[in-house]
This record gives structure tokens, C-alpha cells and sequence, in this order.
């Protein structure tokens, strides 16, 4: 039981959801940070409007430390397929990025952790390493959500877009 309770813990603080210290101080009490609904959403409709400026409808989608949607912004004329992409985009950048150590889908996909040749990892529900997530994070590094972009015509696009508009925000959750 002792040595569940260290791997919990360890996976608690790598996860970024506890830090050392609390776990030492004997807390029974788990926190993590998040960026706010307002910030949130305010990051979507940045990606959305960044797109729009060149011509593209996405629908960009942020989530939190949990893996949860917490904003969804669509476009006018956004492809059905765009919601659900864009949310698997952001939590796959979340996850994947968190657990790697990458920033973006592409560099994940680059870097070969996609998985088997056979796309093994893209059967796990919610999974997909297709371009267009960025993993949000805050000033030391810490792996607070994550943002997907889809719609545009290609993912490579959709990836500029989210990453535009972290750049824009970033100050916002640091």
C-alpha cells in the first residue's frame, strides 16, 4: 500500500497537479492551476479570429489540467468534424506534450511518439496526432491545458493559428 501511495504521488508531481513540498507537509489536498473560463475563451477566439484574418473557419478548443473542454469557439462555416478534432488536437498537445515534453502535435508527430507504425496510439479515445495542438504552459514550464485548432486546410495552418494566439496570451497565464 506504502509504495502505491509513493507512485501516486510521484505521478501527482510529474502530472504538475502537486508539488513536492505539499506532498511532504503530509496535505491530503491536491490543487493545480488552470487558466480562467475568461482566459480560456479569450484564447480560443483568439486562434478563431487569427484564422479568420487569412481566410480560414476553424473551431479552436482549450482544455484544462483534467483533459476537459473549457472553451470551445467555433467559426461561422466550420466543417461539422472541426469540434471534435479540435478538442482531440488540444488534448492530445495536453497529454502528449506534458508526458514528452513537446509544445506542439507537430513536434510530437516529429519526434516519433505518435506511436507504431500501425497507429496504435490513435485508438485511444481522445487521441490524435494530427497538426494544429499547442500545449499550454506556464512561465516555469509547467503544463497547465492545452489549445487545438481545426478547419483550416491543413494542419499546419491550424497549428500557426493556435500558436499565434499563445503567443499573443501567454502573458495572461504566466
Amino acid at each position: 500500500m506504502r509504495v502505491l501511495m509513493r507512485q501516486s504521488a510521484f505521478a501527482l508531481i510529474l502530472s504538475g497537479l502537486a508539488t513536492p513540498g505539499a506532498l511532504a507537509a503530509g496535505s491530503h489536498l491536491v490543487s493545480s492551476q488552470k487558466l480562467d473560463w475568461e482566459t480560456a475563451t479569450k484564447l480560443a477566439s483568439e486562434a478563431v479570429r487569427i484564422c479568420a484574418a487569412q481566410g480560414y473557419s476553424v473551431t479552436a478548443a482549450v482544455v484544462d489540467p483534467s483533459g476537459h473542454q473549457q472553451a470551445v469557439v467555433k467559426g461561422d462555416t466550420v466543417p461539422l468534424q472541426s469540434l471534435s478534432v479540435s478538442y482531440r488536437k488540444a488534448y492530445t498537445a495536453f497529454s502528449y506534450g506534458q508526458a514528452f515534453d513537446k509544445n506542439t502535435t507537430s513536434e510530437l508527430i516529429n519526434a516519433k511518439l505518435a506511436g507504431p507504425e500501425n497507429g496504435a496510439l490513435n485508438t485511444i479515445p481522445e487521441v490524435l496526432f494530427v497538426p494544429g495542438g499547442v500545449t499550454l504552459r506556464k512561465a516555469d514550464h509547467r503544463v497547465i491545458g492545452g489549445l487545438g485548432v481545426s478547419g483550416a486546410p491543413g494542419g499546419d495552418k491550424d497549428e500557426a493559428c493556435a500558436k499565434d494566439a499563445v503567443a499573443e496570451l501567454q502573458g495572461e497565464f504566466q
